[in-house]
């Protein structure tokens, strides 16, 4: 959904060992133009995710996209190819589980991201996964017929944000050049408490992350669903919990971005290559 999912850069040709830019002729004459289309197909390609994640993209595009048909624009300088395809770096590196992100995954967590989906005792004391603390037993998924595994509606509790919880949000909002209502429009107004059991909550999943999906699903519900204890056959590991946080706070800082990718398609279309 919106570029989570594009067709690789290169197609490997096995036997030949070798590798071809997967474009169109009118691509790679485009790129010819840039440059090298070899040396430039990833930069192409970073920009159009930049593109598919720009709001406003999808907006002025909705009909093209429900038909599956997009058209993307294209820079007509290299430098804003080049600017466009950083910051589509930048998401697909966020949307990349397995790619670590000083900030947002590791390192200093940027204060924004900090205190988002926290893994929490009901109780406030520490959690031990040895006695089924980290289990997933409040409903987020059930077997349906023929073992499918169907998503369930799991227990969250919506609230506003603490004192505490705004004032990181804003600290951070500062750094990214955005305003405090600004950040809050993006990550929403809400906030919500969202449970694994009776004992083990991730506190503060702003409402929009919460909301966030690929192909259609809600990321972090549909997760759940196949985590229910009944499914999985075990609990949580710590590990496991903590990478909730971690996708979590990869989808705010996704959703901190639109101001910039809204700007860079705006000015792309603007002055679009024809």
């Amino acid at each position: 959904e919106r570029g989570a999912n594009l067709f690789p850069a290169f197609l490997h040709l096995e036997a030949h060992g070798t590798k071809q830019p997967n474009l169109s002729p009118d691509a790679a004459k485009y790129l010819t133009g840039m440059g090298s289309a070899a040396a430039c197909v990833e930069i192409l390609f970073g920009h159009v995710v930049a593109i598919l994640h720009s709001a406003s993209y999808s907006t002025a595009n909705a009909t093209a996209l429900r038909q599956g048909w997009p058209r993307i624009p294209l820079p007509a300088s290299e430098g804003m190819l080049t600017q466009s395809a950083e910051l589509g770096r930048g998401v697909a590196a966020l949307l990349d589980v397995d790619c670590a992100i000083t900030g947002v995954t590791q390192g200093e967590i940027r204060s924004e991201l900090k205190l988002i989906a926290v893994a929490s005792s009901v109780s406030g004391g520490s959690l031990n996964p040895d006695v089924g603390d980290l289990d997933v037993t409040a409903g987020w998924g059930h077997f349906g017929k023929g073992g499918a595994v169907m998503p369930a509606k799991g227990r969250v509790f919506e609230r506003d944000y603490t004192t505490k919880e705004r004032e990181a949000v804003t600290a951070g909002a500062a750094a990214l050049g955005l305003s405090a209502e600004r950040a809050f429009e993006l990550l929403g107004s809400r906030t919500l408490d969202v449970y694994l059991n009776n004992i083990a909550y991730w506190r503060n999943v702003p409402s929009r992350v919460w909301e966030y999906t690929i192909g259609g699903y809600q990321v972090i519900k549909k997760w759940l669903s196949y985590r229910e204890r009944e499914i999985l056959g075990r609990g949580l590991t710590t590990e496991e919990v903590h990478g909730v946080t971690a996708i979590a706070r990869r989808i705010a800082a996704i959703l901190l971005l639109e101001p910039k990718l809204d700007a860079n398609y705006e000015a792309v279309a603007k002055s679009a290559h024809r």
